[in-house]
């Protein structure tokens, strides 16, 4: 595969991507482009056998999904989300200083690295709901050009900060906008310029700071990328593209990207919701087949739940386990944990390293050590809503959660063809902890 051309389109995928809406708009071009029509949560959907279809859900979540005949095996599935900690800009955002700075008022989103945003040109994206005569639309709003800076404190004024220092998110995090003037609310009237409307017809927004740095390829031989967001747009990316290149023969292939996964994903957008749920069973309905059917093909389904992994990194070799330790370029990571913050267990990883095989993709394992706490991620919470087989996996990254990440420039290669191959497959369960893989 042509490492170069893979890496160009996921770099501008994610710069055309500030926050989860343009995410998500992004990839619903894509489909459309493809071929697939676009269905809507509140009308009644007609499926057809061949069909291609996509759903969307707060504009900030996706489902599309192939169904190649009526009477299907089971769904083939990988999950990724669409969002990546960043600022949320509040209400009533402006606060003067002295008369003469205008800051924005924002917090947190997700669990971030606060540092790397500090001195680097940022901007405002998001969404903006408006007045109409009928009620209220979205319009999606990303101001292209660098507009703020969150500064540092000068060292002269911090002696200690080499030294460790602990970031106040409502006193150190907050931008620099414009210096002060007669006018008021300039923000608000920025927004409402940027969405073509009068700013009383504002009604609500959801608006986001995000780093203005564009991806790009380094190191002797550009063996590494690095880009904003690649956790989790990267697997999302390459899902996608997978899912556009396969041909699915007796399952269902269903590409999900979630959203919210950085604040636990308990939305109705999120992992915990039943968006997968609603979906599954709509596609059954609507393919005139039973309750009956629906639970047996889950016995036939098999979901990968895609978000990025920690490689081993070069300044702290310590903090990987002993013997499970990822490396950027040497393929996609199959996460394991005994407390099932991971849902990988012997079953669905056998199957997953079939799927790997097939594909011809390396893969590689990953744990925490065992003296430290890892986080969660979508396979386990989304087993309320869906049980199913499951496997956790991601990339190989460093610096996760910083606003400009660094992973391998030859595993989003790897990741598109094992879902390529995963979305043309089936996996039939044939008794419990059985199964017959068709490729």
């Amino acid at each position: 595969m042509n490492y170069d051309a893979v890496n160009n389109e996921l770099l501008q995928f994610i710069d055309r991507s500030p926050v989860d809406f343009y995410a998500v708009a992004n990839m619903k071009e894509m489909l459309l482009e493809a071929g697939y029509t676009q269905l809507f949560e509140g009308n009644a959907w007609t499926l057809e056998e061949k069909g291609r279809y996509f759903v969307t859900r707060n504009d900030s979540a996706i489902i599309a999904f192939q169904i190649p005949k009526k009477d299907f095996t089971g769904f083939q599935m990988m999950a990724s989300h669409s969002d990546s900690p960043l600022f949320k800009i509040k209400t009533n955002a402006e606060i003067t200083i002295d008369k003469q700075y205008v800051k924005l008022n924002v917090e947190k989103y997700g669990g971030m690295l606060c540092a790397p945003w500090l001195d680097r040109p940022l901007s405002v994206a998001g969404r903006v709901l408006v007045e109409t005569e009928n009620g209220v639309a979205t319009k999606l709003i990303n101001i292209d050009r660098d507009l703020l800076i969150i500064p540092n404190l000068a060292i002269h004024m911090n002696r200690e900060v080499n030294d460790g220092y602990k970031f106040n998110a409502q006193v150190d995090m907050l931008p620099l906008f414009c210096e002060a003037g007669e006018e008021k609310n300039q923000f608000l009237k920025l927004i409402a310029q940027e969405a073509g409307c009068k700013e009383s017809e504002i009604l609500d927004t959801d608006l986001f700071l995000y780093n203005r740095m564009k991806g790009t390829t380094l190191g002797l031989n550009k063996e590494f990328i690095a880009c904003g967001r690649l956790d989790d747009l990267q697997c999302a990316f390459a899902s996608l593209k997978g899912f556009l290149a396969a041909e699915p023969k007796n399952s269902v292939a269903v590409h999900i990207v979630y959203d919210n996964e950085e604040v636990g994903s308990g939305t109705k957008q999120g992992a915990a919701s039943t968006f997968l749920k609603d979906v599954l069973h709509r596609i059954n309905s609507a393919m005139g087949r039973s309750e009956e059917d629906y639970l047996r093909a889950l016995a036939s389904s098999f979901l990968v739940s895609a978000d990025n992994a920690h490689a081993v990194h070069p300044n702290h070799p310590e903090k990987a386990d002993p013997t499970n330790r990822p490396y950027m370029n040497k393929g996609i990571v199959i996460k394991y944990s005994a407390n099932q913050k991971y849902t990988t267990d012997a079953v669905s990883g056998a199957i997953f390293r079939q799927i790997c095989k097939k594909a011809e993709a390396p893969y590689q394992t990953f744990t925490n050590r065992s003296d430290m706490l890892g986080g969660s991620t979508l396979g386990n919470i989304s087993q309320a809503q869906v049980a199913l087989n499951t496997v956790d996996i991601g990339l190989p990254q460093l610096a996760m959660h910083s606003p400009y990440e660094t992973a391998g420039a030859k595993d989003t290669a790897a990741l598109i063809e094992a879902a390529r191959v995963l979305f043309s497959s089936s996996v039939e369960g044939v008794g419990d902890g059985n199964y017959t893989l068709k490729f």
